[in-house]
This record gives C-alpha cells, structure tokens and sequence, in this order.
C-alpha cells in the first residue's frame, strides 16, 4: 500500500508545480471531485490535479512529485472500468493539451503521438494517407492513445488487428525517479550497448534479464494462449523469442510503472470495402457454440455478438430501435463483417460463410448488407451495449465487475453456460451477455447489491467464484479493460503465486517506491474497498422541484445515471458536450458536473464538496452548462444536465440575490410583454450606445452582444386584427399555434408564415390571446416556483383546447420541449400537463403526420444549410422536419455539428461571449459561411438564427415555416431573387425583419435588390 503524503510535502508540491511547470495545477475542492472517480466502481479523492500544457510540462511535474515523494496517476479519457484512473494522487491529465500527432511515415506505415491524442482524432488526421491506428474500443470517439497503452485496449476491430500492444513499436517513458528513454525490442547489441553505459537505465534492463532468467518456464506456461488475454504484466514480451521487447511489456501496466510520454505506432490501411452478415440464434450461448465453425470457415474483421436480452432492454428503453428493426428475426446475433479491396470479394466472403455452415440469405433469421449505413446501424446495436445496460428501465442498478472476462473461442458457449448459472446461484436475474466472441471476450453488467453490507459481500464472493470459474476454463479475468483494482486482488487465482510476484518485483524494479498509480494490479486494494457507493455510504436526500419520474423520484439516482462512460467528451457529431468541447476541461463536461453533483450529495466523510446546494464549486461548474439538453439524448444513461442545472440554482439562490442576467433574460416573457406598449422606444433605449452599455451592464448581459430588436408589432397583435373569430375546438382541423415569446414578440414573420402555411393544409388556426407563457426562461435560470406558477396560469387559459383534444403547434424549439419534456417533471401530478404534453406537436410533425390526405408542401427546390436546434434534437428530434424538407424538395445538408453556442440566455450572459462564440466556430457558423450564394440557411431556434445572425457570417436564417410561406408564391428563384419578397400582409417592422431574413439567405446585389423591392410602398 502507498504512504500517506503529509500535507507539508503536499504544500510545498503546489507551490513547485506553479512555479515551476508550464501547467494548469488545481487542487481546489472542484477540481479534485471532478476527477474522484472513472467508469468504474470505485472512488478516490485525487491529491491534485495538474493539465501539462506540453509534454515536457508533463515531465516536469512527474519530476516535481518524485521530489516531494507524492503519487502520480496518469489519465487520458479517464473511461477505465476497473478503477485504474481513480487515485489519491496527483492526477495528470494528458487529453487537453498533449494531443499531437508528432510525425507520420505513411511508407512505413507508422506514426509518432503524444499521449492525449483521441483515437478518432489520430485516425482522422491519418486519413489522407488512408491509414489508421487498427484497435477499436467503444469508447473510440473519446478515448486517448495513452490511455490504450495504458489498458492495451481492444475493441471489435482486435479481431483484425489484435490488441494496442500489438501496434505499439516503441515507447517514450519517464519512470519516477527520472529516467527518460525511448524502449523498444531491444537486440543483443543494444542490450550491450545499455549495459557499457550504466547507470539507472543499465539497472533497469539488468532488472528485466533477472526477472526473465529466473520466471523463464513460468511465463512460457502460465499465460493463457488465447487472444483476448489482457490481465497481469506482459512479461511475456520480455521472453527471448520475442525480442526482449521493453515497450510491449509496459503496454497495461496502467501507469503502475512508467509514465508514457511518446508513442511509435504501427498504422494499417483503410479497408475500403466493408459488408456485415448477421446470424441470428434462439439462444446466446448457441450462438457461442457456433463461433469456432465460423471461425473455420472465414477470418472476419469483426465478429460480434449481442444477446435478446440486450434488444429487449433497447426496446423497453426506446433507443436504437433502428439498429434493432436492421437486424434479422431472432433472440440473439452473430455480426460477422467482412473488409477488403472489392465489394465483389468482401460480398463473396460473406456469401461462401453462409454456404458452408449451411445456412441460407432466404432464411428469416439471415440479413446480409453491403450497405455501409445499414451496416452501421447494425453495428451501433452492439457498441452501444455499456450504455444501454448500465441503467435497465426497471429499478435494479448495474455494475462493472466481471464485464470483459475472455476464454478460448473454442470453449465460449460452454462458459457461458456455467457463467449464467453463477448468476442464478446468486440471484442476479438475466444480465446481458454481448462482445467481441470471435475472440472470446464477453461483456456484462450485473445487478450487485452496491448499497448494503451484504449486496457488497455477495459481490465479493461472486467475483471471486467468478474468476475461478474463468480460470478452470484456461481463461483471463479481463479480455479487454484491464485489471487495475477490480482484479488487481484476483490474479493469483489466473496466474498462481508465482508469476504474481514475478509482477510484484517488476514493479519494485520500475517503482521502489510504490508512487505510480499505487494500490493497482500490484499490492492491490481489495475488490471491495474504495467504492463508489458501499454500505457506508449514505447520501443526503433533498427534496426536489422536479419529479424525476424516471429515477424513482430521486435526484439522487439521476445523478447516478452518469456510470463515466465519457460520450461527453467526445469532440464531433450530435450536440453533447458543448461546453466540453470549448474548453476541454473534465469540470465542464456533463460527467465531470455529474461527479461534482454525486460529491455535493456527501455520501462519503472524504467528499470533495461539502456545502451541499450552496456550493460554489458546482456553481461553477456549472455555469458554463449550455442547458442545451444535448446529454439527455446523447449520453447513453440519459444524463440530463440541463434538468440538475435548474434544480440546483433553485436551491443554491434561495433566499438570497440571483445573478442579474436572472432578472433580467429570466423574466423575458414579462419585458417582453411590456416593451410591446412602445417596441421602438425600448429598441432606441437597448441600441443607444450609452444608455445600451449601461442598460446591458445592469442587466448581466455580455457588451459583445447586441441585444435582438422588439417587433413593431407582435404577432398576438397581428392576429387579433385579423378578427378571424375562434374556430371550434373539437373540429378536428382546429389546431392551436402556440404564440411563444421569441415568435410572438422578435421574430412575428415566423409564425405569420406558419399560419399562412398551416391554413394552407386545411387547417383552422387559432391562437391563445390572452398573454401565456410556457415558463422556458425561468426554467432556464433555476426560477422553479415562478416557473410552475406561470405553466399552472398557461394551463387555465389553454383548459377549453385540453379538454377537446386540441393540437398545440409549437414554433420554437426550446418552448416545445418544456410542454413535452419539463413541464410534465415539473407538475408531474397535473392531468391538463399531461395532456399537453401528448397534444403538442412541431410545425413539421403536424404537417408530415396529420395534414390531410393529398396536401403537398410548396416546392422549394433550393439547396439548404440546416441547423438542428438543441432541444429538438434531445427531445422532439428531427425526423419530421427531414420528411417535410424531403416533400418540399428541398436538398438539406442537415449539419451535425453540435449546439449553435449562444442557447437562450447562455450566450448573452456576461463572461459566456467567449465561450458561446467557440462553441459556435465548431460547427454552425463556418457551415453557415460557406453555403452557397442561392442557398437557404434554415434555423428553427430563436437562439440559433440570432447566433448565425450575430456570428460574422454574413447570413440569416430563416424558420422552415417562413421558407415554405415564401414557397407557397412559386418557386423560389435563383435568377430573380427579388421575388422572395412576396410576403403576406403584416405589420411593418416584421415584414422589414423578414425582408432582412430572406436577403441575408442571399449575398451581394441580389440581397440588396430583395430589399429594395420588399420596402417599396
């Protein structure tokens, strides 16, 4: 075990590493509890945490805790399984600075990187040579090389390409007591060379030939010869044989013995060619059985498999029910894919498969694709399995602990047999059972008993059994995630005393001193100690505005949900996490807040924050939370941070001074309402250069932004002139349109479009004209009780429409999403906020899924940049919006760039500019610069077409009600854009805001002249 650090040696440290290392150094209470713990079942409150700005940094501060005599952990993705990345140590984290790609010899097929490179990001930058880095974990948008050299990752691809240590060709270490040195396969005239030089690095390589010469039968015996062998050092490269190859043996000793600063990698082609063939079983382990016959036939570069276990949980938890319906009739799946340089050859492969273990493609239970889209949509049904089985929709709680065990592929449905009758000896009722079988690796989660005393001895005596059941079979206890401490305690048990203690005097040779990551695989802590939760754990139980009705009513299980799976962290594609992806920091990621939020709960005596809701270090965390929602859809448990946010400033500013962007952007609707008596004169008063800046000033907001301009006329306004008369709520072409805030007092052209559009289709369109409010804006700033006050006063006015069933059409993203998602959690007893919520639709849905037979959208034909709003993404989604686009004959490039960075009262907050317009350059607003002249640039969010707007594109966006209103005159020229023009009759100031919008979809002189001819009389 390591000795403790007296707090001089730990204060002295500090004052070192800021002096003295290019670094962020934190070893503040937030900082520490951001980083307590990883993917796995343990928790460690880190001493410290230090960000090296370069890998020398890095060095550095390795150095300055050798001199202080204090524990290092190095961290990349911080995704481990098996507590290998939790600590009270000095934590490094390599991920947010240290992530170049150093050089690339594409003849040779290698590459040389620093340790916090993320694989996709390496494999991206690879791309123009058309190589890659073969092993593939699941976590492979988020997971940093060095944390695979670390674990010696897999993945699916490991059936291609084996393991990390087999593409690591040397390595650039550091040890702790400052050895620094590139190792590799070492030659006997390299060994001579090391040994004529002397010194430390001579001791090391004598160290390594004794440790060889005297466990030489024992490693040659005792290593499992299957291959997804993952446990124990890797003495086994050390053997003569294998060339005494130093880089390979600390490949998974998981920062136990040397710090990685550089990597040499091996690099393999792209496949070009891809198809899948998927098998299906009335049983898992059938399924199992046939692997070694597969195996026979053909040398896949994948061969997965997922049980119906698995797909019941997807169907019960709604997700991935398109990877689902993909796959061919039956209760459990083989996917077998095959790569090469034809489609013709990768097609013949998979076809001579089925011949030989005499199957047919006729067959209900066969489904061949050499489509790589439906290919993906299968495969995303297998990577998805940690998420989608770590919290099952019932109210059991699953855990790490025996997830990636590995035998023979030939003895695999055997094992998994006796596996799952260790499961009903204890009780723990059908877990899913998926992996990579090709190899032999299977993964599961299992409901252990985490909370009390005899969950965790039952956990104890189960893993135990578990491993020797695995052994018996000439099995490793991990195939894939490492030992670090979930199997440090185990492994005499697969490896016998022996080879154990070999282990041991590795690391005395590398670490004397038992600094590197101690208490891991070598003088482990026990399988049951430093948990997450444990028997003594015991967690305050505050009581909540919102319901949380999918975690039991508890907030305390929402926060749960994050298991550290790290999704958030990864850097493209869908919204979650923007903040993230900003600044790269672990605190401003949706796990790292879910880490700081577990710690506010104070479950444990040692916990990093301690002054529950009115902590500061959460606040900070979490005040550059987009609320962008994007982690509810994304983040495979449904971690919704937006949700925690408001609940916890609720509680954090009772009773005392909010922030005065909270008055101010949180009582919007109010403002609103008031400025719309004389909208020109609030306008001149917000655009005044003095009286603006003191006007913004008081109000929180940002002097980088420009405040939108209230409408002449609001569309309420607008509407009442009309004196249309209320059409009967129970016809059933009556639909409500929801006059949000934005819509009604900012941008009124939208939902005059929308109107114009909605009749169109048939519909008879009403509209609430008495001030409502769906409470977005005080949601949003944590105001619960007045937000639940103005939906309880919304709900009374829309009463006769709820009684009779009526559509409420939503306009605004964001408002849609509280009548279908935060209301509902907010007043979960409300029978009219149920009702609500199931009548709202999107202006999209009520046109693709109920507009009347025979009615067609206006013909756009026009290419489009579109940005998908934040919470439609989360929670409406977008596939209406792409049928409504498609039938309009629109062609959209639908970006999946992420959030637009200003969502709602975010970006105009004072000290979120920077960071919001960051977000923006990530995705959104280069996009927007570089559509096409004559294209459309389409944003249903308020916030996004501000962003856009106010983003030095040079663009505006239109709503898609709007493009389709503009439509409905014709086609929308190229050749004579000044037509865009004709527009409905409205109020003055809207339709010069509309003119601006259409221009703006447009450049140059053909914008002006659309301008001009809108504004003639």
């Amino acid at each position: 075990m390591s000795t403790p650090v007296p707090a001089e040696s730990l204060d002295g440290l500090v004052t070192a590493l800021r002096t003295g290392t290019d670094a962020e150094v934190r070893f503040d209470p937030g900082s520490r509890g951001a980083y307590s713990t990883d993917g796995s079942n343990y928790r460690q409150v880190p001493l410290g945490v230090v960000v090296p700005r370069s890998v020398a940094a890095g060095a550095r501060a390795v150095e300055l805790c050798s001199r202080f005599d204090v524990p290092v952990l190095s961290r990349g993705g911080g995704t481990s399984l098996a507590g290998q990345t939790t600590n009270a140590a000095v934590v490094i984290d390599w991920s947010k600075h240290c992530d170049a790609l150093v050089s690339v010899a594409p003849e040779a097929r290698t590459c040389v990187v620093e340790p916090g490179i993320v694989l996709d990001e390496l494999n991206g930058r690879l791309a123009d040579h058309h190589l890659q880095f073969g092993p593939k974990p699941s976590t492979h948008s988020h997971c940093a090389l060095g944390g695979m050299i670390g674990n010696n990752s897999c993945g699916a691809s490991a059936q291609a390409y084996g393991k990390t240590v087999d593409s690591v060709r040397r390595l650039e270490v550091l040890t702790y007591d400052g050895v620094r040195m590139w190792v590799g396969p070492t030659s006997q005239a390299e060994r001579a060379r090391i040994a004529a030089e002397g010194g430390r690095r001579a001791e090391l390589y004598d160290g390594l030939d004794r440790i060889v010469t005297e466990y030489l039968a024992d490693i040659r015996r005792g290593y499992p010869k299957i291959p997804r062998r993952v446990s124990g050092y890797n003495l086994d490269s050390l053997l003569p044989e294998n060339g005494l190859d130093v880089a390979r043996a600390l490949v998974g000793s998981e920062g136990t013995l040397v710090t990685v600063l550089h990597a040499e990698l091996d690099l393999v082609p792209v496949p070009p060619y891809e198809s899948l063939l998927v098998l299906g079983y009335d049983d898992i382990c059938r399924a199992a059985d046939d692997v070694p016959r597969v195996l026979e036939h053909c040398s896949p570069g994948q061969l997965e498999a997922l049980d119906g276990r698995m797909a019941e949980l997807m169907r019960e938890e709604h997700a991935y029910l398109d990877s689902l319906r993909a796959l061919p009739q039956a209760d459990s799946w083989l996917l077998v894919q095959f790569t090469g340089d034809s489609q013709e050859g990768v097609d013949e492969q998979a076809h001579a498969l089925v011949k030989a273990i005499g199957r047919s493609e006729k067959e209900a239970s066969v489904a061949f694709s050499d489509d790589p889209r439906r290919e993906q949509e299968m495969l995303r049904a297998r990577e998805a399995g940690l998420g989608v089985t770590a919290r099952p929709p019932d109210d059991r709680e699953t855990w790490e602990g025996w997830e990636d065990s590995a035998v023979s592929p030939e003895r695999l449905g055997d094992y998994l047999r006796d596996l799952k009758g260790l499961f009903a000896e204890f009780d723990y009722d059908h877990p899913s059972l998926y992996g990579h079988f090709g190899q032999g690796c299977v993964h599961t989660r299992i409901p252990f008993g985490m909370k009390t005393a005899d969950g965790v001895a039952d956990f104890r005596r189960f893993v135990e059994r578990a491993a020797d059941l695995v052994a018996s079979y000439g099995g490793s206890l991990s195939g894939e995630h490492g030992d670090g401490q979930a199997r440090g305690e185990l492994l005499t048990r697969m490896f016998g005393e022996r080879l154990v203690g070999a282990f041991g005097e590795l690391k005395a040779l590398f670490d004397p001193g038992n600094r590197m990551n101690p208490g891991k695989v070598v003088g482990p802590n026990p399988v049951d100690g430093q948990l997450r939760l444990g028997s003594e754990w015991r967690p305050a139980t505050p009581r909540t505005h919102f319901g949380y009705p999918e975690d039991d009513h508890s907030f305390t299980r929402a926060v749960m949900r994050c298991v550290g799976i790290g999704n958030c962290r990864g850097l493209h594609g869908d919204v979650m996490c923007p903040s993230y992806r900003a600044t790269r920091e672990e605190e401003h990621s949706t796990r790292g807040r879910a880490r700081l939020l577990f710690e506010m709960l104070d479950g444990h005596p040692d916990s990093a924050v301690k002054d529950g809701w009115r902590s500061a270090e959460v606040r900070d965390a979490l005040d550059l939370c987009l609320a962008c929602k994007g982690c509810k859809s994304d983040c495979p448990t449904g971690v919704d941070m937006a949700t925690y946010k408001a609940e916890f400033m609720a509680h954090h500013y009772a009773g005392r001074p909010r922030p005065a962007a909270h008055y101010s952007m949180g009582w919007l609707p109010l403002w609103a309402q008031l400025a719309e008596h004389a909208p020109g004169l609030a306008n001149s008063a917000l655009q005044a250069p003095v009286l603006g800046r003191m006007g913004k000033a008081l109000a929180g907001v940002d002097g980088a932004r420009r405040p939108p301009a209230f409408a002449e006329r609001s569309f309420v306004r607008w509407w009442q002139a009309l004196d249309t008369g209320q059409p009967d709520p129970a016809d059933p072409a009556t639909v409500v349109l929801w006059p949000d805030t934005f819509s009604n007092h900012f941008h009124p052209a939208v939902a005059m479009s929308a109107v114009r559009v909605l009749e169109d289709a048939g519909f008879r369109v009403t509209v609430p004209e008495t001030p409502v409010c769906c409470g977005l804006t005080w949601i949003s700033t944590g105001q619960l009780a007045t937000a639940k006050r103005v939906l309880r006063r919304t709900l009374r006015i829309l009463r006769p429409w709820l009684d009779a069933g009526t559509p409420v059409i939503g306009l605004e993203p964001s408002c849609t999403a509280v009548f279908r998602s935060d209301a509902p959690e907010l007043l979960p007893g409300d029978q009219d906020v149920q009702r609500l919520a199931h009548r709202t639709r999107t202006f999209a849905e009520q046109l693709v899924n109920h507009a009347p037979a025979g009615w067609q959208p206006p013909f756009l034909a026009r290419q489009a940049t579109v940005q998908t709003h934040c919470h439609q993404h989360a929670i409406m989604k977008f596939d209406a919006d792409r049928e409504l686009m498609r039938r309009a004959r629109l062609d959209a490039d639908v970006l999946d760039e992420g959030c637009c960075g200003l969502a709602g009262n975010f970006g105009f907050e004072r000290g979120h500019h920077e960071v919001s317009m960051a977000v923006g350059e990530l995705g959104v607003l280069p996009a927007a610069r570089a559509a096409a002249p004559d294209s459309l640039v389409l944003a249903d969010g308020f916030s996004c077409r501000t962003q856009i707007e106010q983003g030095g594109t040079g663009r505006r966006a239109l709503h898609l009600a709007e493009a389709l209103a503009l439509a409905l005159d014709g086609p929308l020229p190229s050749d004579r854009p000044e037509r865009l023009a004709r527009r409905p009759a409205e109020p003055s100031g809207a339709a010069r805001w509309a003119a601006t919008a259409v221009a703006g979809t447009l450049t140059g002189a053909a914008a002006l002249r659309a301008v001009r001819q809108l504004r003639r009389p």
